[in-house]
């Protein structure tokens, strides 16, 4: 088992990666836990697969279990599935002493973990992610959140999970689609801080040798996030850099009401234009743009759409990354390295046109 920690003081924790490790999870949280009471939150997809199966593990240790499904699906992550398990957690009994499992993608994983949050004004949880995406990504830092009509993740809080538990061997359910999606992530990751990862991905032929090498990746990207994430928990700015392409890629999610593109889609889309553009003005070093756009087309993932640039102005008004009149855009001068710059509003336009 490869053991990550994050130091982060008094909410430090540690990120265990090991695959064929889900059977032995029961027995790892009852190490981490003297909880009476455990509520799995996880979504309809998710259930099926892996809740019975925790469900058992966790009584046989001990545990009183409910499991909270919730509807899958980024549409469902919303202050009405989020009030929804808020009473199901009371009416469960939970106390500040027990426990919150997240099981499966972003969706459970953010909305699991600001229930966690908020519920008794917070109580323990523990991560245990089964997409590609949320393994790489939305399972480590601690940002907890649901979405509003207004726009993605504006409700929601900073808040570290007591460990995340990692079984790369889950995937192996994993719809192919959500395997690219978590791919776009990886290569955002590679983009903006490791060249030489990035080089790797465009030697490896296909999912079945991308999977092959599926827990050195994990481990690469979280390594990665990690190193941002203790210089600037709460994205007030190192952290920014992960948002590379994410300003245009919510902008995206938000106009097609989360139905046309999953969150790495998005994000695959939003990385595209923004490079383009910032090549186009100089800032980036000529040719990164169709690097990235090739690399993303092997997945393959879609890199242009015919949203109009009105539409994305619209979107990336309500990015977290605002202050005032200034929005920080991440831009990459050239693979393996980032850029935070901070532009007027007035001059967004100059970094979104074009056809992506």
């Amino acid at each position: 088992m490869e053991r990550i920690s994050v130091s982060l003081g008094k909410d430090s924790y540690d990120i265990e990666i090991e695959p064929g490790s889900f059977a032995h999870f029961g027995w790892l949280i009852r190490q981490l836990s003297q909880a009476d009471k455990a509520a799995i939150i996880t979504d309809s997809h998710v259930d099926p697969l892996y809740g019975a199966q925790l469900e058992q593990a966790l009584t046989e240790q001990g545990f009183a279990v409910r499991r909270l499904v919730m509807p899958a699906g980024e549409d469902h992550k919303n202050l009405e599935t989020y009030g929804q398990l808020l009473r199901d957690c009371a009416a469960f009994g939970l106390d500040r002493k027990d426990l919150v499992i997240t099981l499966g993608g972003g969706v459970p994983g953010d909305l699991g973990g600001f229930v966690a949050a908020s519920f008794l004004r917070g109580i323990p949880f523990i991560q245990i992610p089964t997409t590609l995406l949320s393994q790489i990504d939305s399972s480590v830092g601690g940002k907890v959140a649901v979405d509003l009509p207004e726009g993605k993740n504006l409700a929601g809080a900073f808040y570290q999970p007591k460990a995340v538990l990692i079984d790369p061997e889950l995937l192996g359910t994993l719809p192919v689609r959500f395997l690219h999606d978590g791919l776009a992530e990886v290569i955002k990751c590679a983009a903006i801080r490791d060249a030489n990862l990035f080089a790797q991905l465009e030697t490896w032929q296909g999912d079945a040798e991308i999977l092959s090498h599926v827990t050195e990746i994990i481990s690469a990207c979280i390594r990665l996030k990690i190193q941002v994430v203790e210089q600037d928990e709460r994205d007030e700015g190192a952290r920014m850099v992960l948002n590379f392409g994410h300003t245009m890629g919510h902008a995206v999610e938000r106009k097609y009401h989360y139905e046309k593109y999953t969150h790495g889609e998005g994000v695959a889309l939003g990385m595209v234009r923004i490079t383009q553009n910032s090549e186009r003005l100089g800032l980036t070093e000529p040719g990164t743009a169709r690097r990235l756009e090739t690399l993303l087309q092997k997945v393959p993932l879609a890199t242009r759409d015919s949203i109009s640039l009105e539409d994305i102005l619209t979107g990336v008004t309500m990015d977290k990354k605002k202050r005032g009149n200034i929005l920080t855009l991440v831009l990459v001068p050239k693979i393996g390295t980032s850029l935070l710059k901070k532009v007027e509003l007035g001059q967004l336009a100059n970094y979104f046109r074009g056809e992506a």
